[in-house]
């Protein structure tokens, strides 16, 4: 077995090695709004949730020579809300163009042909074609790094709001099947939802 000290490997080999381990990754596409109204929409993959009570979920967000570079972390940070989408197959196409660099007064909604919804208990509106969305205020902004310098900031927002479509529930639960979630792996990879099995918890 290969053994590997991250103490001796630079950021960028650390970086592809813990997106080639911890995988595959669920993606948040993040709709976030500055203070002149612009939307802004990001994906991340360093997502996941973290309490159900109350109903908690976190992203990370890069920075940038120890700066907040992101609109999106610019954004969460000053309006303390953010919309999080979960991306699924009919979604991924639009959710990769929106990962190109647009500058902050131009909105990725707009630039990838997506529709805004408004949103019911935050200011900041979700994406229509998005399948289940979930409406956050910010709970907490972890600086994340160095003694040197932070290297990403870890945003856990409480959900406020889920909007889920009807075609992805069965039973009154989420289907996984339905849903036809994407997820990332490393470099320029994803994958879509395998064969699913079930195992009985032992007591």
């Amino acid at each position: 077995m290969k053994v590997v000290d991250p103490a001796v490997q630079n950021a960028k080999d650390n970086y592809h090695l813990l997106t080639g381990v911890v995988i595959p990754r669920p993606i948040a596409f993040i709709t976030s709004q500055n203070d002149d109204g612009v939307v802004n929409a990001a994906p991340f993959s360093f997502f996941n949730v973290v309490a159900a009570e109350p109903p908690l979920i976190a992203v990370s967000v890069s920075r940038s020579e120890g700066q907040m570079t992101k609109d999106t972390a610019k954004n969460i940070s000053a309006s303390k809300e953010f919309v999080v989408h979960l991306v699924d197959e009919n979604l991924v196409e639009q959710v990769n163009q929106a990962a190109s660099s647009y500058p902050s007064s131009v909105s990725e909604v707009e630039e990838t042909g997506l529709t805004l919804a408004p949103s019911k208990k935050v200011q900041v509106p979700g994406i229509q074609e998005a399948s289940i969305r979930m409406e956050c205020k910010l709970h907490q902004i972890v600086p994340l790094g160095t003694d040197e310098a932070y290297s990403s900031d870890l945003f856990i927002g409480e959900v406020v709001m889920f909007h889920i479509s009807e075609k992805v529930i069965e039973n009154d639960r989420v289907s996984a099947e339905r849903v036809k979630p994407v997820s990332r792996l490393a470099g320029s990879n994803y994958s879509k939802l395998g064969q699913l099995f079930s195992l009985e918890r032992p007591k």
